[in-house]
């Protein structure tokens, strides 16, 4: 399960993280993976006590956390900080799943949706696409700037090996108020088709049916 969200970032937002990353230093990916992904991981990342972070988090992940259909797909309880990555030629990031849980011992979260935030054009260089392997195939995606894609954190996935130019993203992880996957696919579905009814028939019958039904499933399935 994923979906392709346009224009999470505007135009004045992918500038201000291009000049804030523009300078920064980078430090090996790898040190912040275990030891399954680190035998297939190779980029940088902005290190995790760089005070730039804070000020990213500020554009990138407040952008994300306010899209209403990030909202209703991942139905967000928990969320990472980003990680700001780099990949520069011959970096890719091979096949894996994100560790199931995350976190430091003392604010422990579990993994239920994957986001990546692409943080500049794909023309900006070759290679970098983010493949999901899901049940129906693989699905390769080079998002443009401030497009996200979010996906079940559970899917096999990888990042090609970037031949030319620079690929740069953010990624983060959330825990959701709904942990299983096939109930957040059925809320997602039905969050949609509630959507459409409200823009046609606002003031319907219909449009309450939904709104009840699905905030009575969400209270059903809710973690808290």
């Amino acid at each position: 399960m994923f979906v392709h969200l346009k224009g999470v970032l505007s135009t004045p937002q992918i500038q201000q993280v291009r000049a804030l990353m523009a300078d920064a230093s980078f430090v090996d990916g790898r040190l912040s993976a275990g030891k399954e992904a680190a035998a297939v991981k190779h980029n940088e990342e902005l290190a995790a006590d760089n005070p730039l972070r804070r000020q990213l988090d500020n554009i990138v992940m407040s952008a994300l956390l306010q899209h209403v259909e990030y909202q209703a797909f991942a139905l967000p309880l928990k969320l990472a900080t980003a990680f700001y990555v780099r990949y520069q030629p011959g970096m890719g990031y091979g096949f894996h799943v994100d560790d199931p849980v995350m976190g430091p011992m003392a604010g422990r979260y579990r993994s239920d949706i994957s986001t990546t935030v692409f943080l500049n054009a794909p023309e900006a260089y070759e290679g970098g696409e983010l493949v999901l392997r899901t049940p129906l195939g693989e699905t390769v995606v080079k998002g443009e700037a401030g497009d996200a894609l979010v996906y079940a954190s559970g899917l096999w996935h990888q990042v090609n090996p970037v031949r030319s130019g620079v690929r740069l993203a953010a990624v983060t992880w959330a825990q959701s108020l709904v942990k299983r996957a096939d109930q957040r696919a059925l809320l997602w579905e039905l969050a949609q088709a509630r959507t459409g009814v409200m823009a046609q028939l606002p003031q319907s019958d219909e449009a309450a049916r939904l709104g009840m039904t699905y905030a009575n499933l969400l209270r059903m399935w809710s973690e808290v």
